[in-house]
Formats: structure tokens, sequence, C-alpha cells
């Protein structure tokens, strides 16, 4: 009778086992994938919510999400840049000059008109830039994921 009640809970056990996907080496884990996209989701949507019920002109507002869009694209095109110029791919000086002029403007603009909005408090303004910069880093972190991924895949 023990050896039947054995059988079945080793059973049960075979049939809890875990599947184990195999990654191709230099390829990002899927909890690393996912945590990246849900800090850029999180991020630019809790930027977006704000600015939307933000208390301010849409002039105003429209100039906060400008800076969101420039300062995603400046982060991406210089982490493209750097990795590529890194590897040993080409890249003109001047493309890589623009990229960190882009992002430096990005955040300076951003972190100006934070400073000079008298109309949003100073919890606001942390609010702001703290999704600003957590969107700028996810995206970079995003884009790094599938730029690893692509090459991990070429290499079979």
């Amino acid at each position: 009778m023990s050896n039947e009640n054995e059988i079945v809970l080793d059973k049960g056990k075979q049939d809890r086992s875990k599947v184990r996907v195999e990654r191709k080496e230099g390829e990002p884990t899927p909890a690393f994938k996912g945590a990246s996209w849900a800090a850029l989701l999180v991020g630019v949507t809790a930027y977006l919510i704000g600015l939307f019920n933000a208390d301010m002109q849409l002039n105003e507002k429209g100039y906060y999400f400008a800076v969101l869009v420039f300062g995603l694209y400046a982060a991406i095109s210089l982490q493209k840049a750097v990795r590529d110029k890194d590897e040993g791919i080409p890249v003109t000086s001047i493309y890589y000059g623009i990229s960190w002029f882009a992002l430096i403007v990005s955040i300076s603009l951003m972190a100006i008109g934070l400073y000079n909005a008298g109309s949003i408090v100073l919890s606001e303004k942390g609010f702001y830039g703290m999704s600003y910069v957590l969107s700028l880093f996810a995206a970079i972190t995003v884009q790094k994921n599938i730029r690893d991924t692509q090459r991990a895949k070429e290499r079979d």
C-alpha cells in the first residue's frame, strides 16, 4: 500500500516540474525583458496620466509631452551609437556628438521647464522628474534587450 502512495506522490512531483526554456548565449532573461518593458510602461503611463490631469494650459502640456518624446528618442539613439562604437560598427562622430547633444538638451529642457514652472507644486515637479528619468532609463534597457535578443538569434 505504501508503494502505491509513493508512486502517486512521485507522479505529482513530476507533473509540477518546471519546463526549462533554453536561452541563447547573450540573450536577456524573460524576467529582465519583462521588468524593462514594465518600467517603460509604468514611467510613460504615469507621466502621461499626470500630464493629462495637470492643471496647466494646453501649450504647457504640449511642451512636457514633446520633451518626453524627444528624451526617449535621444536616449535610445545615444545608446545605439555608444554600443555600435563599442562593437566596432562605424558611427560618424557627428552622429555620436548629436546623440549626446540631444540627450543633454532634452534633460536640460525638462529641468529648466520644471524649475521655472510656477503653477506646479514641488511634489508634482518631483513626480514628473522621476517618471521622466524612469522612462529614459527603461527605454534604453528595452532597446538593449531587443538588440541582445536579435544578436543571439543571429548567432544560430
